[in-house]
């Protein structure tokens, strides 16, 4: 059974950092693209970032550009989401997902195959 647990999400001051972490559980994703996406109160999915197979290739939207950097660390199964300069509009559920197989699939949220339950991060003003 594959599993993505998601944590290191919390309550943190605008200006602040956290880092998020998602385990990997059942197969491994060292072939595939992983990727974070997030949920605001009352929004659908929004594409964060996502990372190629070998992290080489990393892509992010805009809003987050120069403030969050993904990462992973295939021996662990793990990819990380380290967010800097956390802004009130970062408030929302994140969620890891895992299994993309190429680029533009990457930036889909039904690009993906497996998802985790997600964690939620509060940035208040």
């Amino acid at each position: 059974q594959v599993q993505l647990v998601e944590s290191g999400g919390g309550l943190v001051q605008a200006g602040g950092s956290l880092r998020l972490s998602c385990a990997a559980s059942g197969r491994t994703f060292s072939g595939y693209f992983m990727g974070w996406f997030r949920q605001a109160p009352g929004k659908g999915h929004e594409f964060v970032a996502t990372i190629s197979r070998t992290g080489g290739r990393t892509y992010y939207t805009d809003s987050v550009k120069g403030r969050f950097t993904i990462s992973r660390d295939n021996a662990k199964n793990t990819v990380y989401l380290q967010m800097n300069s956390l802004k009130p509009e970062d408030t929302a559920v994140y969620r890891c997902s895992a299994g993309a197989d190429t680029e533009y699939n990457s930036r889909r949220f039904a690009g993906y195959a497996y998802w985790g339950q997600g964690t939620e991060v509060t940035v208040s003003s």
